[in-house]
């Protein structure tokens, strides 16, 4: 959607991609350091961090579908109250010269974007494995190792996003369902087995659904009513 939305060139969005993970890496790190202790100090908290993905499923269920509209997302708002952005690219530079001020390219604001984009998704995803283990060195490692393979995987995606037009709704119900069983777990601690296995079957029900719904996002929504 970033991409679209500032006519990224093809050539320009690898070095964007490569970027993003190293930023992607800094600043999960950070964020599962400070998760990890505050879950060691504070066991309540992982209540928070259920309740969160149960909240965030919902909103993420009824945004699906919907176009999502870049103009009114608040960080870029930010981004272009603090700094003056030029309205052409200046090759793969971030910022370049118009009438003797230095000021930022599209290419800049894009990166910005991009590393904003991944916190979100990390306040998401990390609460979620944190359901799985406590462990800092293991959540660490597996988000480290899924990071690395974003690069190769964006292009794949790319290709493959329009044929799952209600992926969204299954990542919702699983975000939904990590959310519970966190909440869950000192009352009644679900299989890991068991957990893998349903959101599997979610993503593979949605998927499945998604190619037999070919009329686009109206007739999927259709399908999960029905």
């Amino acid at each position: 959607m970033i991409f679209t939305y500032f006519a990224v060139p093809p050539a320009f969005q690898k070095r964007v991609l490569m970027i993003g993970i190293i930023g992607a890496i800094v600043l999960r790190t950070i964020m599962i350091l400070i998760g990890g202790w505050l879950l060691s100090e504070f066991h309540w908290v992982l209540y928070v961090f259920g309740a969160f993905l149960i909240i965030t499923g919902i909103k993420m269920w009824w945004a699906a579908g919907k176009e999502a509209d870049l103009d009114g997302n608040p960080a870029l708002k930010l981004l272009r109250r603090v700094m003056s952005v030029s309205k052409n690219y200046d090759g793969e530079n971030f910022f370049t010269l118009e009438n003797g001020k230095r000021i930022a390219t599209p290419l800049f604001m894009v990166i910005c974007l991009v590393g904003l984009t991944d916190v979100i998704f990390a306040v998401d995803s990390i609460p979620a494995i944190f359901a799985n283990t406590s462990d800092p060195f293991i959540v660490l490692t597996s988000n480290v190792f899924a990071i690395l393979g974003l690069r190769a995987m964006f292009f794949l995606l790319q290709a493959a996003a329009s044929k799952f037009h209600l992926l969204n709704y299954g990542l919702a119900v699983i975000l939904v369902f990590i959310g519970t069983k966190m909440v869950l777990i000192d009352i009644y601690k679900i299989p890991v087995a068991v957990s893998l296995a349903v959101v599997v079957g979610i993503l593979v029900v949605t998927m499945l659904i998604s190619v037999r719904t070919a009329g686009g996002p109206a007739g999927g929504v259709k399908a999960l009513d029905r």
